[in-house]
């Protein structure tokens, strides 16, 4: 299955995301930023409390067949991704605007433009906002199937693989 195809499957929809959207796009206003020509996914992960477990992402590249991922990944001040794995996956986070928290394990530490985290597969890991912050994950490819959350009210990922 097209993977951003199941994404959009579980993004938020309706007036939170109207919401969500017309904020983001206030913000790389200001930033100046561009993104790709792509449907945002809006994500709240199943527990409808966008504002405090939730993301924005652009899928620039999910290239199976050679290898690689590309997204930007935008959370707003307080809002965060929350703390999940991957089997497979293997991720690497630039900060391209703004501040975040990234957990790691018992590690927690501040990240800002330029910064880069690497995350090895079967690493726990999450992010939250410190004013908005938008990231670029560079990885390789993404399968929805392939989260494991430590939340198990998270409907989506390998505890929920339908």
């Amino acid at each position: 299955m097209d993977e951003l195809t199941a994404g959009l499957k579980i993004a938020v929809t309706g007036a939170v995301r109207a919401q969500a959207l017309a904020a983001f796009k206030k913000q790389l206003a200001l930033w100046n930023v561009a993104m790709p020509p792509v449907k945002p996914l809006v994500l709240d992960f199943g527990l409808n409390k966008f504002d405090h477990t939730g993301l924005i992402e652009y899928w620039i590249a999910n290239e199976a067949a050679v290898g690689y991922c590309g997204k930007y990944l935008f959370v707003f001040d307080g809002q965060t991704c929350p703390e999940h794995r991957h089997q497979v996956k293997h991720e690497t986070f630039f900060v391209v605007q703004g501040r975040c928290r990234m957990s790691s394990g018992r590690r927690r530490w501040m990240m800002k433009p330029g910064d880069v985290f690497v995350v090895p597969c079967g690493q726990y890991h999450s992010f939250t906002g410190q004013g908005p912050c938008l990231l670029l994950e560079l990885s390789t490819p993404c399968e929805i199937a392939d989260n494991d959350f430590r939340n198990p009210s998270i409907p989506i990922g390998q505890r929920h693989t339908p």
